[in-house]
């Protein structure tokens, strides 16, 4: 935006943004409006707009933009102007009265406490809030409330030496803060709102430790906490910020666990809860049964290292009663409030499993044994439910959160423990097919762990499956075929079970709502005891060919295709190639026919090629025969047969990147497959890549380029042509690259990023020389460079497994072939862009890159000093000192000391993992 608009302008935008009902004029003041947020006039512009106060919602996006401008942008405002910036919020705010709507109140204490936290010349910040708001009581309650809260925003770039100054100054603060919540408590009345405000403020201050918890005991705000929480007819929003408040002071603890008269004050207080739980049990109130769970739920947490460290074979700890209280929760109706409760159990295990003492696992594995107990009961279904839970479905989905619960949990009681008992569930004479279903769930969770040589429960529960009577619920027999399926380890130990099942599990694909559960136990199966299902491979092709009338997901499908294919890998070499043929071309016909149609696509079903696609490569990529050196691969004339069909799906679909996309995929597992012996199609299939790349830059033909480098590279005859490919795909990359700026372009495009360098990394991995002398070199050098700063996990990732493999080419000599070259080569590659490489780094670290990426960067860096160790020591001094001249209007710059104490750490560090952490370390300052 080059000027600024008129107010008049900016109030017609923002009224056809609420109530124009044209949608394209709504996303047209949207996107002008924007772009208003972004320039430099918004400041004054949004100032005004506040000061007029014409409308509700003009006066909503002024304070939306001041508090987004202070947040994003404050580095535009020169020093000398923040204190009027100040005063002006206050101002604002004050003129603010309780009937205003809260929502623009909190947009403006929120912009006024990102500028205490990141205006340095405001000392004493809180101070200065309480005198100058003194009769605007629930303004500066949310101020003051949101100021704690903001400090470790991770849009704010405070920085860690300018955070820890705000910590130093709040904790200073916080006698003030007692205080003037104190006067609050007694001064504020029967207003509820007020109160809750008083507790989300002190819950705030305890988060961050700013209020110490020697200053806790006896507070008078925990005390009215515990008074709400005690009362059973608290208003709801009052009990929730109750329970708020008490689980910040719980986290507090479990953080300084050397309070012992607080922990008994807290342990207490807590306990004392247990009635009013009941009472809200009693009285269906939901939302505060939720409130008292999560507040037991942090006390067991809180005391969790202490239970496991004071428990000895001869006493326990005091805190073991809590998890009694914590499982009365879990033993709710709602399944809801049991959810609640799953972290803590998550982590004691976690606890358990480090310590692996039996003395401990004794101690706890009752309330192991009564979790696991109550869960199965939560998983029974409704008695009176037809057929099966609906994908997605709550339910479901908490379902599945208790099967991952339980197979982290189950080795404090024991697998075969919690199988057998679920096993006894089932005989229990009357039990309900709800109650069994459930029970089969819980033995589903942990069939995998069972010893497969185990012969007292295991034959039983199989025989039991595959004489399932004709009236059994559809949902029992379900939940049985998925078990026979995670039993498959158990029957590959026991073959004579083999056909038995498999027979069952015929059946039941022919049965629609059962046949994808039966296709997910038969893929296990085929997985599990590829040894032992040669012989029934007739049966599988027969059930391939049929694969269109069962009533599966073609998921489903797919699975099962992977395990016939993992079966079709171990047959007779001779055997392979027509029985590949058949199921290949099961799904090759279907395509062929699409081709010659032209019917419209639909997605996910059989008019869409990707359905067929898939099956396809799922078939390659898992039919992995041994190859005896000289033979020629089963698979070779499959893949022969096959490339012009997909080649033609190709041209056919080349304008649809989702098709494209799976094409590739499968020609990327065809390659695999057959490995050299598919070099006959290296040329026409180059051929093609290249000239859809030209028209439609899908980036999934640089990636199939990638695997043809990675396989063909090494064969001298195939690098020129290889290279040719390279430098016919660098054109159209950097124009797309390059669509409204490098910035934007790389940002817009990753995948493309990540598949370009994917290909460039593969050519200096398989023929270093040949690439590290082809013209586009340099060029790919310099948009590598512009990528470094893009935060996208795996095209970053890309980019600096580019730049590694280039500088360690030089080093590597391990082949000695060329080695000489090769160094002489990337020497002069280093050294002349090492400067601008390693300024890039240092930024892209600071200021742009996820800490979890920072250790690709730091791989680069070992290799940048291992190579030319003395120009990257100076090369890292400039690009230090730039870094912190560029940062010299925040307050987020490091000081002299600590770039120098990074500096000689980076330098003398060993390897990888010291570099990371100097890195992390350093990025704090500036974060």
């Amino acid at each position: 935006m080059d000027s600024s608009p008129s107010l008049e302008t900016v109030y017609q935008a923002v009224y056809t943004l609420y109530h124009n009902p044209d949608p394209a004029e709504k996303e047209k003041a949207s996107q002008w409006l924007g772009e208003l947020q972004k320039s430099v006039s918004a400041w004054n512009i949004s100032n005004e707009l506040l000061q007029q106060q014409h409308d509700l919602e003009s006066c909503y996006f002024a304070a939306q933009t001041m508090r987004t401008k202070i947040q994003l942008s404050f580095h535009e405002l020169p020093v000398d102007v923040h204190e009027s910036l100040r005063d002006s919020l206050i101002s604002h705010i004050r003129q603010v009265t309780d009937t205003t709507n809260t929502v623009i109140v909190t947009q403006l204490c929120l912009a006024l406490a990102d500028l205490a936290l990141q205006m340095s010349t405001w000392t004493a910040p809180v101070s200065y809030l309480i005198n100058h708001f003194q009769h605007n009581l629930w303004p500066l309650l949310e101020t003051l409330t949101v100021l704690p809260e903001e400090v470790n925003s991770r849009t704010l770039r405070l920085g860690s030496n300018r955070r820890q100054e705000i910590l130093n100054d709040f904790q200073n603060s916080s006698p003030a803060v007692l205080q003037f919540l104190k006067a609050c408590l007694t001064n504020g009345g029967e207003n509820p709102q007020i109160h809750i405000r008083i507790l989300r403020c002190f819950s705030s201050w305890v988060s961050i430790q700013a209020i110490t918890l020697s200053e806790v005991l006896e507070n008078i705000v925990v005390v009215h906490a515990f008074q709400i929480l005690s009362n059973p007819s608290s208003p709801s929003g009052l009990h929730e910020a109750a329970s708020d408040c008490v689980c910040a002071l719980l986290l507090c603890l479990e953080e300084n666990n050397d309070q012992p008269q607080l922990e008994q004050h807290l342990f207490q207080g807590v306990m004392s809860l247990e009635e009013a739980y009941h009472q809200s049990v009693a009285t269906e109130d939901q939302e505060k049964s939720m409130n008292y769970c999560r507040i037991f739920t942090e006390l067991a947490e809180s005391f969790k290292q202490k239970m496991v460290a004071g428990c000895t074979p001869s006493r326990t700890h005091f805190a073991l009663k809590i998890l009694d209280l914590v499982l009365t929760c879990v033993g709710h109706h709602d399944y809801e409030v049991a959810e609640i409760t799953f972290n803590l159990w998550y982590r004691l295990s976690e606890e358990l499993y480090v310590k692996n003492l039996d003395t401990l696992t004794v101690v706890f594995k009752p309330y192991v044994e009564r979790l696991i107990a109550a869960l199965c009961h939560h998983c029974q279904m409704e008695p009176d439910h037809d057929g099966l839970l609906d994908e997605g479905d709550d339910f479901q989905d908490f379902r599945i959160k208790v099967s991952e619960l339980i197979k982290d949990v189950v080795f404090i009681v024991g697998s075969s423990n919690c199988f057998r008992q679920m096993f006894i569930n089932l005989q229990v004479p009357g039990v309900t097919w709800d109650a069994s279903e459930a029970a089969l769930f819980v033995m589903q969770s942990v069939a995998k762990n069972i010893l497969p040589e185990e012969n007292d429960v295991v034959p039983k529960v199989v025989e039991a499956i595959l004489n399932l009577p004709e009236n059994t619920h559809l949902a029992v027999r379900h939940t049985s075929l998925l078990l026979l399926g995670e039993l498959c380890e158990w029957i590959e130990y026991h073959p004579q079970s083999l056909e038995p099942v498999l027979n069952f599990l015929l059946y039941c694909l022919q049965r629609p709502p059962l046949a994808s559960a039966a296709a997910v136990a038969l893929q296990a199966i085929c997985s599990a005891c590829c040894e032992h299902m040669g012989v029934h491979f007739n049966g599988l092709i027969q059930i391939v060919q049929s694969l269109d009338t069962f009533n599966m997901s073609n998921q489903a499908a797919i699975g099962l295709l992977k395990g016939v294919a993992v079966i079709l890998g171990r047959l007779p070499t001779d055997q392979i190639t027509p029985r590949m043929k058949e199921i290949c071309f099961l799904q090759v016909q279907p395509l062929c026919e699409l081709l010659e149609s032209d019917v419209k696509v639909q997605k996910a079903t059989r008019t869409d090629p990707v359905y067929w696609l898939d099956r396809l490569a799922v078939i390659f990529r898992n039919t992995s025969p041994s190859v005896q050196n000289g033979t020629v691969h089963p698979c070779r004339d499959v893949l022969t047969e096959v490339w012009p069909v997909l080649s033609k799906t190709c041209d056919k679909y080349q304008e649809d990147s989702r098709v494209m996309e799976r094409v590739c995929r499968c020609l990327r597992y065809a390659v695999r497959c057959v490995g050299k012996q598919a070099a006959h199609l290296l040329e026409p299939l180059v051929k093609q890549m290249v000239s859809l790349y030209v028209q439609h830059q899908h980036s999934c033909c640089l990636y199939l380029g990638s695997i043809l480098v990675d396989e063909y590279a090494s064969e001298s005859g195939c690098v020129v042509g290889l290279l040719e490919m390279l430098e016919a795909f660098i054109g159209p990359t950097f124009t797309i690259l390059q669509e409204g700026g490098w910035e934007k372009g790389l940002r817009d495009h990753p995948d493309t990023v990540d598949d370009l360098f994917r290909l460039c990394a593969r050519f200096l991995q398989r023929a270093p020389v040949p690439f590290l002398q082809c013209n586009s070199l340099q060029g790919i050098i310099s948009c590598a460079l512009l990528a470094v700063t893009l935060d996208h996990r795996y095209a970053n990732a890309s980019v600096m497994k580019f730049f590694y493999d280039l500088i360690h080419c030089g080093r590597n000599n391990e082949s000695k072939e060329d080695f000489a070259t090769r160094q002489s080569l990337v020497l002069a590659k280093v050294r002349e862009n090492g400067q601008i490489l390693t300024a890039r780094l240092l930024h892209a670290s600071v200021f742009y890159l996820h800490s979890y990426m920072l250790s690709d960067v730091a791989d680069v860096i070992v290799e940048l000093i291992q190579t030319d160790g003395d120009s990257m020591n100076s090369w890292l001094q400039q690009a230090l000192e730039e870094l912190n001249t560029n940062a010299q209007g925040h307050h987020l710059t490091a000081t002299s000391q600590q770039i120098v104490d990074f500096h000689a750490t980076i330098m003398k560090a060993e390897g990888t993992k010291q570099v990371t952490y100097c890195l992390k370390d350093f990025t704090r300052l500036f974060r």
